[in-house]
């Protein structure tokens, strides 16, 4: 890195790593690593390598199944498998906390600082389809982004939302079978990456960040279920913010229990010593389960700097059938402290995290079925729009025989979602996305969104084309251009007779990327929205 380490942060390191410190002063001249993820929802490693020109020259990651390090030039994001959401680039090092979650399908898994969306299309991956997946983050910003890169992914069964935690708290009272914290933070551990988090580090005091991780975990704490695993990830080496936060946690919820991972791959256990005032309040056993959390340091793996720490809550093992609406335990001493940490939770948060802001929640209210009002015209009498229907037709269409959509169908004003079965009501709560966003109706008609197509298998449209990752025409589609290509192109599925004119979706290797329109006449209009266009 070109730039300069503050010297308050290298005093406190050295102090910290002892004689370790100048070999951690010597990653920062290592050039950096560069990671993409196989998204296991489209794809599996093996076959993306033969199809991919990147196949050959990627290296494993040990921690991540289907992670690889690839070389700096390899521009991964300039390739149509990128827009096909084949993979996501991701920091190595980024990759553990959701590997640590152990996440299955058919569990309840909630990621409370989602944005951008990379450990939750990791944890989407996971799933496989089957349970469900809330993404959270507070910054009203940050969730478009959150929003497309699960989208991108294909994933069907997650919510979005924008929230603080202390909001989400009482609507998911013990309710998830894993939580991922990956907690905002003091970014000491992607200096190396980003030399614009010094900069962010100094404006940003350690002390702050410290509040509102302390404010955070406990409202994560109390939305897991017994039995459940909660994974706490940070990117910064500060002790503070790291087993410090353990630390609290254990000596105020007798109910959760840190549990050890073991130190493979260069990782390197917590410091149960670095935990301060917080941890001498902590039983022998509770102090030395610290040791079982780990740090990732830069001059250890190839990857930047984290810590993560799993823990679980004690109880019997969630089953499928359940309703939990259990808090979890306070220590004595601290039980009547509750209401005032969750009555400060959200002004911590809305203090670190200032460029966010909620939006109103009574801009719209999700309905199980209906027939929402879209005004017609100045000084017309609205005219009744029924979604459902509109959707109905449109999947009868456009869509196979093979379509597997599940989950219950939600209307939002016009907009259409298949939302994963068995959520709690979310009235009150600012939504993104209440579950799969599958298109909107509007007069005589239904547009199918984005979302769908990438959700989509080819097998489950009625029309689909394909075009090799290497064919100009597939450059030319995610430019937004019009194509014109030859009827006996389109594969067509189930009834023969279906007519050629409609959506077809279009794919590349055999994986969507968006929608066109077939005029009949050779034509292909392109679909594709504005913000999906290749750049």
């Amino acid at each position: 890195m070109s730039g300069y380490l503050p010297i308050a942060f290298t005093t406190k390191m050295k102090s910290l790593l002892g004689e370790e410190f100048d070999r951690f002063m010597s990653s920062y001249g290592d050039p950096r690593v560069y990671g993409i993820r196989i998204n296991r929802l489209k794809l599996g490693a093996e076959e993306w390598k033969s199809i991919s020109p990147m196949g050959g020259a990627v290296r494993p990651i040990p921690w991540a199944p289907v992670g690889f390090y690839y070389e700096e030039g390899a521009r991964p994001g300039k390739h149509p498998h990128y827009h096909a959401g084949l993979y996501y680039i991701q920091e190595p090092s980024a990759m553990a906390p959701v590997e640590l979650l152990d996440v299955r399908p058919g569990h309840r898994v909630l990621d409370l600082c989602a944005a951008p969306g990379g450990k939750s299309t990791q944890i989407a991956a996971n799933l496989q389809g089957s349970g469900v997946l809330v993404s959270n983050d507070n910054a009203r910003e940050r969730t478009k982004a959150l929003a497309k890169n699960i989208e991108l992914a294909g994933v069907r069964n997650a919510v979005v939302l924008n929230e603080e935690p202390s909001a989400l708290a009482p609507v998911f009272l013990g309710w998830f079978d894993r939580i991922l914290v990956d907690a905002p933070c003091s970014g000491e551990g992607m200096f190396r990456k980003d030399e614009s988090m010094i900069a962010e580090w100094e404006k940003h005091s350690i002390e702050r960040c410290s509040v509102m991780q302390r404010h955070i975990l406990r409202d994560a704490a109390a939305m897991l279920a017994p039995g459940g695993v909660l994974v706490y990830s940070t990117c910064t080496f500060s002790p503070e913010e790291n087993e410090a936060q353990i630390a609290e946690l254990l000596a105020e919820y007798p109910d959760f229990e840190v549990r050890p991972v073991r130190h493979q791959y260069g990782w390197k256990p917590g410091h149960p010593e670095w935990a301060g005032e917080a941890g001498e309040v902590l039983s022998a056993e509770q102090s030395a389960s610290l040791a079982g959390t780990v740090r990732l340091w830069p001059h250890h793996i190839e990857g930047e700097g984290h810590y993560a720490a799993v823990l679980t809550r004690k109880g019997a093992t969630p089953s499928e059938e359940r309703q939990y609406l259990e808090p979890p335990v306070l220590a004595e001493k601290d039980a009547g402290k509750r209401k005032k940490v969750k009555g400060n939770a959200g002004a911590a948060l809305r203090a670190a995290e200032k460029k966010g802001g909620r939006a109103t929640k009574d801009s719209g209210k999700l309905q199980r079925t209906g027939s929402p009002a879209r005004q017609s015209g100045k000084g017309r009498q609205p005219e009744v729009v029924d979604a459902a229907a509109a959707w109905h037709a449109f999947a009868e269409q456009e869509l196979s025989g093979g379509f597997a959509g599940t989950g219950s169908m939600l209307s939002f004003g016009s907009r259409i979602y298949l939302q994963p079965e068995g959520m709690p009501p979310l009235d009150g709560l600012h939504v993104v996305r209440a579950g799969w966003y599958v298109g909107e109706a509007g007069r005589n008609r239904f547009e199918p969104s984005q979302a769908l197509a990438m959700g989509l298998r080819p097998s489950e449209a009625v029309r689909s084309l394909n075009f090799a990752s290497d064919d100009p025409d597939i450059i030319r589609y995610l430019k937004g251009e019009t194509l014109f290509v030859e009827a006996h192109n389109i594969k067509m599925e189930g009834n023969p007779a279906q007519p050629l004119k409609g959506y077809v979706l279009v794919c590349t290797d055999g994986y969507p990327v968006g929608w066109g329109k077939y005029t009949g006449d050779g034509m292909l209009k392109n679909e594709l929205p504005v913000g999906w266009r290749w750049m």
